[in-house]
């Protein structure tokens, strides 16, 4: 592979030669179990969701698409060897590159999950994607970055991607390639503020947004701005559980997100520690419809245990 250096900055030699292998593809059959789950909204993911909250069943949202020891985040073999054990919403990371292209990246920087260092945005994808990326202990693996649009490609019939778009990403350029991608359906976009919301939602008017709601005043100004209710998951933090809102949010027909996520004082560092596993479970009884954590499969096999999942075969959630 070529790689064409930007003059003013660029990777040192031997991180190339580290990188310059190609990844494996990624499989098209089953797991590594031999089975794998889909999800597969049918091109309506407000009534997919709808569907899911009839049932009471609740579900996980992987992030950063699931990293776990050999699987780096943001990974498509990261999240493929995940639903080879539990069907999960994949949240990743969407940078761009000097030459405009959009790949999976969460830092600002490459240091920390790949073989690169330095500003991502100050390189070409030529250069980033001759990188291997690194799992949450810092091991290198034999994986590379991937682009947005071939993630998407990976994405159709197999599950939802959930996209926090980062500060180098244009709100257009993330349309355009949903647009070229027939994905406008079967994405769900992050927005922190109302202003990010408006915005995505006059780009991308089918697509489903995920917005931080703290009481049923954020839900009715959101909707006061032209981005409707059907339109919305109400991401509601990652400290406290709050039923009273939950209930406000479902009732208003908005699927509600709540964060178990967030390091070693996370909800998710407590399950672990104490083994309470049953916390994940009596989240979904609260109301939440989507909890978004580090530990997929382990909330995944709670909510199972306790009947909150979706029945193989209901609402588009499929085991192969």
């Amino acid at each position: 592979m070529t790689l064409f250096l930007k003059p003013l900055k660029a990777l040192s030699a031997a991180i190339l030669m580290a990188g310059a292998a190609c990844s494996q593809p990624v499989s098209e059959g089953a797991g590594a179990t031999g089975t794998s789950w889909s999800i597969n909204p049918g091109g309506d993911l407000n009534a997919f969701f709808d569907c899911l909250e009839d049932q009471g069943a609740t579900l996980v949202s992987a992030h950063r698409g699931g990293p776990h020891k050999g699987y780096p985040e943001n990974a498509l073999e990261t999240m493929e060897a995940l639903l080879a054990e539990a069907p999960a919403i994949m949240e990743v990371d969407v940078a761009t590159s000097a030459d405009g292209v959009l790949f999976l990246l969460h830092d600002d920087t490459l240091e920390r999950t790949t073989t690169g260092s330095g500003e991502a945005s100050d390189y070409r994808w030529a250069e980033i994607e001759a990188l291997r990326l690194k799992d949450e202990s810092g091991a290198v693996t034999p994986f590379h970055p991937v682009r947005l649009d071939d993630a998407l490609r990976w994405a159709a019939g197999r599950t939802i991607l959930q996209l926090d778009i980062k500060r180098s990403t244009r709100y257009a350029d993330i349309a355009r390639t949903l647009n070229d991608q027939h994905a406008e359906d079967r994405v769900v976009l992050i927005a922190n503020t109302l202003a990010q919301a408006e915005i995505l939602h006059r780009l991308m008017p089918e697509t489903m947004i995920s917005l931080t709601l703290n009481s049923q005043s954020d839900l009715n100004r959101a909707v006061a701005a032209g981005v409707p209710d059907n339109s919305l998951l109400g991401f509601t933090g990652v400290e406290t559980p709050r039923p009273r809102l939950y209930s406000v949010l479902n009732n208003r027909k908005v699927e509600v997100i709540f964060g178990t996520l967030g390091g070693r004082s996370s909800i998710d560092a407590e399950i672990a520690r104490s083994g309470e596993e049953n916390r994940y479970a009596d989240l979904a009884a609260d109301g939440v419809d989507v909890i978004a954590t580090d530990r997929p499969k382990a909330a995944f096999a709670a909510l199972q245990a306790a009947g909150r999942t979706s029945k193989a075969g209901l609402c588009g959630v499929n085991k192969h």
